[in-house]
């Protein structure tokens, strides 16, 4: 038995912005409500290293754990596992990225397994990680279209 999940959402926006948005670890937590920080540990070529760290759940547990991204611009996708993979067996993330008409469709899937010990099983992640993706995906969504708006404003004033 393993996990997966395929959540997708179409941004309105170009998609330069949003590759460029979503694949600015650094400027995670402001992108995504979850994370509290992200500490890039090493950049190897296009893969980076890198250490999330979650904002206190709701027994204030911090989570936290190191997964390596690596973008490949030229075929708009970003593949990504976990290093440390705590409660998983293993998680391994794609986002696709394409231009559509209504501006980029943003399609994140994750296979996972969770470890026989953990404190879950792989159902019971794969509802929470669909749920979650769904609210993390509004989110950058919305913050994203409004840097369009911005910028699209920006440049009618200039002209």
């Amino acid at each position: 038995m393993a996990g997966h999940t395929q959540n997708e959402i179409t941004v309105g926006a170009p998609l330069d912005l949003v590759w460029d948005m979503t694949n600015d670890l650094e400027n995670w937590p402001q992108l995504f409500s979850e994370y509290a920080s992200v500490e890039v540990l090493s950049r190897e070529g296009r893969k980076t290293r890198f250490r999330l760290t979650m904002h206190p759940d709701e027994n204030g547990t911090v989570w936290s754990w190191v997964s390596e991204r690596e973008p490949d611009r030229e075929a708009l996708v970003v593949t990504a596992r976990r290093v440390e993979t705590g409660p998983f067996a293993y998680m391994n993330i794609r986002w696709d990225y394409e231009e559509v008409p209504a501006g980029t469709r943003m399609v994140w899937t994750q296979d996972f397994q969770m470890k026989p010990d953990a404190p879950v099983d792989d159902d019971w992640m794969t509802d929470n990680i669909n749920k979650n993706s769904k609210v993390q995906m509004s989110l950058i969504r919305d913050k994203i279209e409004k840097a369009a708006a911005g910028r699209r404003s920006a440049a009618a004033l200039a002209d």
